[in-house]
């Protein structure tokens, strides 16, 4: 058993945000994100997350940013239930067999232009499971990928950050 902790364990990865983050620090972040967000698309970014195969580490965090502490729709980003609606994928988890299918569908349905953001080490790493015969590899050799969250998971300050982030890509991309 210590074996498996110790493997699970073995390549933390920094996150995006480093340090303590105050609720004044992700209020002036999360304006700053609105708006970025309301000068390129003009309304709300709409999300739509897939998760191919997590523990749920990395949905946890994502649901935190729905509580009345970070309140993520304040700053003008949705989830959404259906691709057809998104803007953006966010995918968490180890890219599985079972998954790779299903993932790709999402991809297709979600109009032009969409992103494909990462979350979590796993979509990238595998994570433990990496040389696992059910896991695909990196979701980076499927689809492109605009941005990748680190953390195991990522704590909900680095998801805003990485957002913030993204939002800064798209400013400077022609």
């Amino acid at each position: 058993m210590s074996f498996l902790i110790k493997l699970l364990f073995k390549n933390k990865t920094q996150d995006i945000v480093s340090g303590n983050i105050d609720s004044v620090s992700i209020k002036g972040k999360g304006d700053e994100l609105k708006r970025s967000i309301d000068r390129i698309f003009g309304r709300s970014l709409f999300v739509r997350l897939v998760d191919t195969g997590s523990c749920n580490a990395c949905e946890t965090e994502l649901a935190a940013l729905s509580n009345p502490y970070y309140d993520l729709e304040r700053f003008g980003i949705k989830f959404v239930a259906s691709p057809k609606h998104a803007d953006v994928i966010i995918i968490t988890g180890c890219l599985t067999r079972n998954m790779l299918n299903p993932l790709l569908k999402t991809f297709e349905f979600v109009p032009e232009p969409k992103f494909v953001i990462t979350a979590g080490d796993c979509p990238e790493t595998g994570g433990p499971f990496k040389d696992s015969y059910a896991v695909c590899g990196p979701v980076s050799k499927y689809l492109k990928v605009a941005m990748h969250i680190k953390g195991c998971p990522p704590e909900p300050e680095a998801i805003i950050s990485g957002f913030l982030s993204f939002m800064g890509m798209l400013k400077t991309s022609p």
